[in-house]
C-alpha cells in the first residue's frame, strides 16, 4: 500500500476537532489530487498514485455522455430507417428490370467489399458489447456470463482490428478513382437522392452520397480515426501516454459511434432500400435498366468504351425487357 495512503488514512481516524472539516472529504480529496507514495509495482504508466484522477473522470465521460448519446443515436437511425421504409417502400426499377446485365464489380472488388464488411459488422458488435454490455447485457447474461462474454469480445476485437484496417486501406487506394466529386454531383443533393417520387438525379458508378457518406466521411475520416486510435490502444507497450489513451479511446468510441450509423443507412440502401442494389455486390453485374437508373453516366460510358450487355438469368418484367445492346 502506498505511504501517503497510510499517512491520510491516520489523519483519517483521528480528527483533531470539531472544527476540522470532514476527514473523508479530505482524504479523498487527497486521493484523488494525484498525491504520489511509494510502491513496489512497476509499470509503463504512473502507478505511484493510489487514484488516477483523470481516469475516473475518462470513465464517467464514457459512461456519460458517450454511452448516452451514442445508444440515442443508433436508437434513432434504426427507427427512421425502418419508418422511412414503411412510408416510402422499395426504390423500384423503372421500366422494370431489362434481359441483360453489365459488369459492375469485379470478383477482387467484391471479396474486398464482403472481407471489410463482414469484420466491420464483427468490431462493431464486439465494441457495443464493450460499451453497452453493463446496462444491456448484464441482466440478460447474468454478472458472470456478461465477463466471459466481454472477455471473448475484447480479445475478437484486438485482433481483427489490423486485419480491418488492411481492408479499410486497400478500399480507399481501390475506389478513389470512382469517388471523385462531379458537377452534377450537387443536382443529387438537391433531388434528395432519388429517393423521394421524381427522376433519380445524375450519377456515375458512385452517386453523391457514396461519395460524401461512405467513401470521404467514413472510409477516408472516420476510417483513419478509427484505424489509427485502434492501433494505439491494441499496442500500448509502444510507450503512450495515459493521457494518450484516454484520448484515443473517446475518440475511437465516438467516431466508431458515427461510423456505424452512415454504415447503418449504407446497409439499409444496399440490401432491402433499393431494388437489386445488393445483387450487384455478389453477382458483380448490374440489370442494365437498374444502371441506367441509378448511374446512368456511367452505364453510359461503359456501353461508348465497348462494353456489351449480356443476357441476364431471370424473366424480364412487366413492361418487357431491354434488348441486349
Amino acid at each position: 500500500m502506498l505511504a501517503a495512503a497510510g499517512g491520510l488514512a491516520m489523519a483519517y481516524g483521528h480528527p483533531e476537532s470539531e472544527d476540522q472539516a470532514n476527514p473523508r472529504s479530505e482524504y479523498w480529496r487527497e486521493v484523488r489530487g494525484g498525491t504520489e507514495g511509494y510502491t513496489a509495482a512497476s509499470g509503463e504508466y504512473t502507478v505511484s498514485s493510489l487514484i488516477q484522477d483523470d481516469c475516473q473522470n475518462w470513465q464517467q465521460l464514457r459512461n456519460g455522455p458517450i454511452a448516452a448519446y451514442g445508444g440515442a443515436a443508433l436508437l434513432l437511425t434504426m427507427v427512421f430507417l425502418v419508418a422511412f421504409f414503411t412510408v416510402r417502400g422499395q426504390v423500384r426499377t423503372e421500366p422494370g428490370l431489362a434481359n441483360a446485365t453489365v459488369p459492375r464489380w469485379s470478383l477482387f472488388e467484391r471479396l474486398l467489399h464482403w472481407y471489410t464488411a463482414i469484420l466491420f459488422i464483427v468490431l462493431a458488435l464486439t465494441g457495443l458489447s464493450l460499451l453497452f454490455g453493463r446496462a444491456i447485457l448484464i441482466p440478460v447474461l447474468g454478472a458472470q456470463g456478461f465477463a466471459g462474454w466481454a472477455g471473448l469480445s475484447m480479445s475478437i476485437h484486438n485482433f481483427l482490428g489490423p486485419a480491418f484496417i488492411i481492408g479499410v486501406v486497400v478500399m480507399i487506394a481501390v475506389w478513389l478513382k470512382n469517388n471523385i466529386p462531379a458537377r452534377y454531383d450537387w443536382e443529387f443533393f438537391k433531388q434528395g437522392g432519388g429517393m423521394l417520387k421524381g427522376k433519380h438525379p445524375h450519377a456515375g458508378k458512385a452517386n453523391a452520397g457514396e461519395k460524401l457518406f461512405v467513401y470521404w466521411l467514413g472510409l477516408v475520416v472516420a476510417g483513419t480515426i478509427v484505424c489509427v486510435t485502434g492501433l494505439i490502444l491494441d499496442f500500448p507497450n509502444f510507450g503512450q501516454t495515459r493521457e494518450t489513451m484516454q484520448l484515443s479511446h473517446m475518440l475511437h468510441s465516438v467516431t466508431s459511434l458515427i461510423w456505424i450509423v452512415l454504415m447503418l443507412g449504407h446497409g439499409y440502401l444496399g440490401s432491402v432500400g433499393i431494388e437489386g442494389a445488393l445483387k450487384t455486390m455478389t453477382s458483380g453485374r448490374a440489370d442494365l435498366n437498374w444502371a441506367k437508373q441509378h448511374n446512368d453516366i456511367w452505364v453510359e460510358k461503359l456501353l461508348r468504351d465497348g462494353v456489351t450487355s449480356q443476357p441476364s438469368h431471370h424473366h424480364a418484367g412487366p413492361t418487357g425487357g431491354a434488348p441486349a445492346v
